[in-house]
Order: C-alpha cells, then sequence, then structure tokens
C-alpha cells in the first residue's frame, strides 16, 4: 500500500476533467483498509471513496484522501438452481456481468455495458432495461471507518430505492464496500419488455432469446445510444428519470400527451428524462467544451478540456429548461464534488 501526494484525478474518472486528490492510495486487497486507517493522521482527512470513476463529476480539487478500490477476485457457490456469485469491489462490472453470461448465471444480463465497478453498484443502485439491481442482490461485505471492523449489509440493511440506497443517505462516508454478493439463477427469467430490446431482437431474427442474447441486445443498444468515455469523455446518464405521482403524470400529459413514460411502483409514473431534456432543444447542443451527446439527450459529454464547473454550469441550464416547459425539476445521477 502506497499512499500518494498531489495525485491527479484525471485518469480516474470518465468525464476525463483535471483535478487532483491531496491524498491517494490504491487498496488490493481488505487488510490495506485495516492498515490505512490504524494510522492516525488518515482519520480526520476527508475521504472519497472511488471505483472507476463512472458517476462522478469533480469541479475542484479534493482535499482530502482518495481511497481507490483495485481488490480482485470472483467466486460462485451453486446450490441446485440458486446461485450465489460473489466479487470483489474493484472488479470491472461489465466483466462480472460478462463472467455471469458466460457460465449461464441468469440475472444481470439487462445490466450489460453499465459502466463502473462492483463496489459502487449498491451505492447506485444501478439499473437499466427493466431491471435494478436490488432483485439480484444478495449482500455486500463493508469496512466501517469509525470502527475498522467487517460488516455484512443484506438486502433490507441496505434501503434501496430508485438510485438510491442507505450509503448514499444516512450512512453516507461511513462504510466502504469491499465485496458483493448476488443471488442468480441457473432458470433464466428473460426480460424483454423494457426499452428497444424486443425491436433489436426482432432485427435479429431471434424468437426465443437467451440471456447471452439478452447481453448482447442489450449491449448494441447502449453502444448505439451511449459514447465511449475512453473517445470522449461522460459519465453515461447524467440525470435520473423522474418518478412522479399520477396526478402529476395527468398534468403533464394532458400538455403533452406523447410523453414518454413507464410504470413505476405504487402506482406512479417514470418519466424519460432524455425525452424530456431533448423536447426543449438540448439534443447534440454544444456549448464551449461541454453539451449533450448527439444520440441521448440524457448523456453530458465533455468534448476536450471541459472543466467539471463547465459541465455543472451546463447541467444547471439543462434543469432549468426542463423546469420552465414541464414544471419538474431535473435530479443529476452523478455525483457531484
Amino acid at each position: 500500500m502506497h499512499i500518494q501526494e498531489n495525485y491527479s484525478l484525471k485518469s480516474h474518472n470518465t468525464f476525463g476533467v483535471a483535478a487532483q486528490a491531496r491524498w491517494f492510495v490504491a487498496i488490493e486487497q481488505e487488510s490495506d483498509l485495516v492498515d490505512l486507517f490504524a494510522q492516525e493522521w488518515i482519520k480526520p482527512l476527508a475521504k472519497l471513496v472511488l471505483g472507476g470513476g463512472s458517476n462522478m463529476l469533480f469541479t475542484q480539487n479534493f482535499d482530502g484522501l482518495v481511497i481507490w478500490m483495485a481488490n480482485k477476485g470472483i467466486s460462485e457457490t451453486i446450490v441446485g438452481d440458486s446461485v450465489l456469485l460473489k466479487a470483489a469491489a474493484g472488479e470491472v462490472w461489465n466483466d462480472l456481468v460478462q463472467y455471469a453470461v458466460k457460465k449461464d448465471f441468469a440475472g444481470m444480463e439487462n445490466l450489460s455495458l453499465i459502466p463502473g465497478s462492483v463496489g459502487a453498484s449498491p451505492v447506485q443502485n444501478i439499473g437499466a432495461y427493466g431491471v435494478e439491481l436490488e432483485t439480484i442482490f444478495d449482500s455486500c461485505r463493508v469496512f466501517e471507518l469509525a470502527t475498522g471492523s467487517f460488516k455484512t449489509f443484506t438486502k433490507a440493511d441496505c434501503g434501496f430505492s430508485y438510485r438510491e440506497s442507505i450509503f448514499k443517505q444516512a450512512l453516507k462516508d461511513q462504510y466502504i464496500v469491499t465485496e458483493v454478493s448476488f443471488r442468480l439463477s441457473l432458470v433464466p427469467t428473460i426480460r424483454t419488455s423494457y426499452g428497444a430490446i424486443q425491436e433489436e431482437l426482432k432485427h435479429r431474427g431471434i424468437n426465443k432469446p437467451t440471456i447471452k442474447d439478452v447481453s448482447e441486445v442489450v449491449s448494441a443498444i447502449r453502444v448505439s445510444k451511449l459514447p465511449d468515455p475512453s473517445t470522449i469523455g461522460n459519465a453515461g446518464s447524467f440525470f435520473k428519470n423522474p418518478i412522479i405521482s399520477a396526478t402529476e403524470f395527468e398534468r403533464v400529459q394532458a400538455s403533452f400527451p406523447e410523453v414518454v413514460h413507464y410504470p413505476a411502483t405504487n402506482g406512479q409514473v417514470k418519466l424519460a428524462a432524455g425525452w424530456l431534456i431533448e423536447q426543449c432543444g438540448w439534443k447534440g447542443k454544444v456549448v464551449g467544451h461541454t453539451g449533450t451527446w448527439k444520440n441521448q439527450a440524457l448523456v453530458l459529454v465533455n468534448h476536450g478540456g471541459a472543466s467539471g464547473s463547465e459541465v455543472f454550469a451546463f447541467s444547471e441550464q439543462i434543469i432549468a429548461s426542463v423546469n420552465e416547459r414541464f414544471g419538474l425539476r431535473l435530479e443529476r445521477e452523478v455525483n457531484v464534488i
């Protein structure tokens, strides 16, 4: 374990914006965390845990310690048709999904090609194409900063809701996820009703899709809509899809009958944030060094040389624009530092 000073974070955030950490350390095994927090000078520092940096926007330098989870390891336990798949926090999320798909472990295939690390998945409660992480989540192993001990959090402990968890709310900055366990199955439930999956399957002439087919189709759809962070800086979906009451939805639909929407829990309705943004004329728009992606208005991009503050200011304009036209205030999905 090596603690570095004045460390550049440009390669540790997929937006590719320039920022520095006062201190930086890579965690390659759980014992590194124990050793790290045994040092008294570490305890009062502000701390930020990073995985793939795919859901982060740095608007300033971080005057504290950045802890990069770089631990690796995947294992599985099969009992009957049930699979308990465990992965270290530092594993790349899509690598784990492809591992599961190749072994015919069903449940993760709709979450293919989501950027980021395994450790961030329960923190963000990631989801895509009709599947939320909480539906396959079993538990996670965490390190408690205050005590230097390890605990296990069950699904009930995590307080999952749409793109939220207890790690972003009541227990923010108190725990570090070191390993995540997922409950998968050898008997697949194919989910193809959300988004453009069925259309793409039909285009490929696939009538009885396997989980491999679903994974490939989802990946293809994402590639067609979303820019590659290695080519152009971005953090994927920048805003959450608004979830509103049935009454509020009636108000919006009365003025905009064509509004793109999906059913949500408890009789609520989920609106497509990308559609709302596009209707306000932002799709493909470039302002300075930033803008929205040409194929998906929900994605903000760094065209080269953009600062985090510039991207943030641009997002403020979009929020104001959507609020003015639809009476709805978008929330950012990315974490802003």
